[in-house]
């Protein structure tokens, strides 16, 4: 067991825990992002899109694989809209081997009828939905902090605040807790891609880095009132294998739903296993997991709990969950089958009820492929709402 810092003492169970981000230009995050900007374009045609679109990138190279129907009569030209995502994520040199005037093969082909006509759960599955009053976000600290450096890390990148880096980059926050709160921040881990460098501007980006992203972060996330760790002690970690030259899509192959744990909550809680991009609302994998995260995050911020955990499974067809769990870890203030039966009288859980509550029949998704989809401030994302319970 981790010894907690003499400042923080702690009577409870002690542990480390630890979350990871992936940024914009990560080969599976480029891939997130092309499958769903794909998504979004048909919805641009119709809401009734019914869209399963998978996408592999490597060097030089992206393979576009998927059923896609749709009311509309113009078929989308799907070329264009890969180029510009992988331009927007700042692949624009092709000497680096990846760039957006790579070789595009489109297998995309026409969904069959029976999924086409079903009105329920497009496959069956199980789905998990969290939130927890460890940040204001009522998100899981960690990932919470992996995510904000990279969106720190990639916005330095963008307006040439931080030069010489490119857009594949990692980070890890790892965070020492007492119970089910973190205590104190332990290290902070970001590598990133980068042109080749000399020695002295290598030592230099990494003192930029540390000074433009990871301690400002830190600060801004101490200032959360929620928030109820400290980091007076904690190691910086910065490309600890060295000088990175060969990243991205030309070095490491991508594919679309690689990284749902980073999707969701970093590890912290548990994941159905159904990824999100490329997918449209009729698919419950992930307008289910929406929905559940949106009922959680209502309990939480109502004060119904510190934390609640929501389990919903779907059988393909039918349009109702066939189960619900709930489970706040012993700190609602009602039990777990009273916020159960209030979900039930307070929400419908039809997947057809999901969609319209949520209005996800919109070209909402491109933005949710990068940096989690759930703790987000836009109000685009209308599962990050909270509505008001008791």
């Amino acid at each position: 067991m981790t010894a907690l810092h003499a400042s923080v003492p702690c009577t409870k169970n002690q542990y480390t825990f630890t979350s990871e981000s992936v940024s914009e230009g990560h080969p599976d995050k480029v891939c997130d992002q092309i499958s769903d900007s794909i998504l979004d374009a048909y919805l641009r045609q119709s809401g009734y899109s019914k869209v399963a679109c998978e996408t592999l990138c490597t060097k030089n190279q992206v393979v576009l694989s998927g059923e896609i129907s749709s009311p509309a009569n113009n078929k989308v030209d799907v070329i264009p809209l890969v180029r510009k995502v992988i331009s927007d994520i700042g692949y624009t040199n092709p000497s680096l081997g990846f760039d957006a005037d790579c070789e595009i093969l489109n297998l995309l082909h026409r969904q069959e009828t029976a999924l086409m006509e079903n009105q329920g759960a497009g496959d069956q599955g199980l789905m998990f939905g969290y939130a927890c009053n460890q940040t204001r976000q009522l998100m899981p600290a960690p990932i919470t902090m992996a995510h904000k450096l990279l969106e720190n890390l990639a916005r330095l990148r963008k307006n040439g605040m931080i030069g010489n880096i490119l857009p594949d980059a990692k980070s890890q926050v790892s965070m020492l807790y007492c119970g089910r709160k973190p205590a104190a921040l332990q290290n902070v881990v970001i590598s990133t891609h980068h042109l080749p460098l000399s020695e002295a501007q290598f030592g230099d980006l990494k003192q930029e880095i540390t000074e433009l992203v990871i301690r400002p972060t830190v600060a801004e996330m101490e200032n959360d009132s929620h928030c109820t760790f400290r980091a007076e002690d904690y190691e910086i970690k910065i490309n600890p294998l060295g000088m990175w030259e060969d990243g991205g899509p030309a070095s490491d192959t991508g594919l679309t739903g690689r990284k749902i744990i980073v999707d969701t909550y970093g590890g912290w809680a548990q994941h159905g296993g159904g990824a999100f991009s490329g997918k449209d609302a009729t698919k419950v994998d992930r307008s289910a997991a929406y929905m559940a995260r949106h009922i959680a995050k209502s309990i939480v911020g109502s004060g119904l709990a510190d934390e609640c955990l929501l389990q919903f499974s779907f059988v393909i067809g039918e349009s109702e969950p066939v189960s619900l769990m709930v489970d706040t870890f012993g700190s609602g203030s009602m039990s777990d089958m009273e916020l159960e039966k209030l979900i039930r009288s307070s929400f419908d859980l039809t997947v057809k009820g999901i969609i319209e509550y949520l209005d996800l029949r919109r070209p909402c998704y491109l933005p949710t492929a990068t940096y989690g989809h759930f703790g987000r401030d836009s109000s685009n994302f209308t599962w990050e709402k909270v509505k008001a319970l008791k």
